[in-house]
């Protein structure tokens, strides 16, 4: 009888160790949030969508390479050793989004390519890179829900471009503060 009560005993005993008492246990809880915001789109204003850098004609004393500069507000600057003319632009993108919040405006790239299509001459180049962009807002307060910002680049004429038309494309992004 002792041999089994003792057995009992100690099978109790290995048996409430695994047993947790509500003493170890703690729990807390946190908040869980989430704020959705409304679709941010921006789109550059038709006919007024074009960075235009006018027309460029590279001097003879041209060496390396030169640069034309389109500001924000569309002005623009002609680099040393290059004749410039016609009209400038700077285009003007529309922003939409929810009203009362912030966007930064920013460029994804920091160059874009423009190509000049048909054959190159001999010893030319047919591209040009645009970059070091600037914008009428970094940041734009969407009061209403709506912000406009124009953009500037700048252009970098090699000594051997060929004579055309150059096109290309900058991206520009919008994304919420």
């Amino acid at each position: 009888m002792k041999t089994i009560l003792r057995t009992t005993a100690a099978g109790l005993a290995i048996a409430s160790l695994g047993v947790a008492s509500p003493a170890s246990a703690a729990t807390d809880t946190a908040s869980a949030t989430a704020e959705i915001l409304s679709t941010l789109t921006v789109t550059a204003v038709t006919g007024d969508d074009v960075l235009d850098f006018g027309d460029i004609a590279p001097q003879a004393s041209l060496s390396t390479t030169s640069t034309v500069v389109v500001a924000p507000d569309g002005t623009g600057t002609c680099g040393a050793d290059l004749t410039c003319s016609g009209t400038t632009n700077a285009p003007t993108f529309d922003v939409t989004g929810l009203a009362g919040t912030q966007v930064a405006v920013s460029f994804p790239s920091a160059t874009a390519t423009l190509t000049r299509g048909g054959a190159v001459p001999t010893g030319m180049v047919n591209t040009m890179n645009v970059g070091s962009f600037t914008t009428s807002a970094n940041t734009l307060n969407l009061a209403t829900g709506t912000g406009q910002f124009t953009m500037g680049g700048t252009l970098t004429v090699a000594a051997n471009q060929a004579p055309g038309v150059y096109t290309g494309s900058v991206t520009v992004e919008v994304l919420y503060n």
